[in-house]
């Protein structure tokens, strides 16, 4: 199983959410079975590591995001994966006109795992400490119900 997170750049949230993805396989003892990624709709940061802001708001919950570096959306990416997971509506438009025809993925927005009204995780990057932590409890409801969709997947004999 493989799970690709996605926002504009990769710096703040999609992988802060993979981080976060990453802590609840291991504690679910799942990360033997489950690779997770992270990539931006465009190239701005490529190679860069996660915003300063981001590391530190998931330092203090314990997530240490400093090894990671941004990269962009490849086309391989859509025959990789099997849950594409975009991180706002624009991000998620920008990802449906880069797939190929013959997707067979589940390719939508990550909130949609968390049950939540809004389906959109804000983007932090020109906003103060506070929505980098609003981003982190966004993305941990989130995870938590990815989490239980994929176990269960996982369970389930093809």
């Amino acid at each position: 199983m493989r799970v690709l997170f996605a926002c504009l750049g990769n710096i703040c949230r999609s992988p802060t959410a993979e981080g976060v993805f990453r802590r609840k396989l291991e504690e679910r003892g799942l990360a033997h079975r489950v690779a997770v990624d992270s990539c931006g709709i465009g190239p701005w940061h490529v190679g860069k590591a996660p915003d300063q802001r981001a590391r530190e708001a998931a330092a203090r919950r314990g997530i240490d995001l400093s090894a990671l570096r941004a990269r962009q959306l490849d086309a391989a990416d859509f025959h990789a994966f099997d849950y594409l997971l975009a991180m706002d509506h624009d991000n998620l438009q920008a990802m449906h006109e880069q797939a190929p025809d013959d997707l067979d993925v589940h390719m939508g927005l990550f909130l949609e795992f968390a049950d939540l009204p809004d389906t959109a995780v804000p983007d932090p990057y020109y906003g103060g400490e506070d929505g980098f932590e609003e981003v982190l409890d966004l993305v941990e409801r989130a995870a938590d119900g990815l989490l239980e969709e994929i176990a269960v997947r996982l369970e389930t004999p093809r």
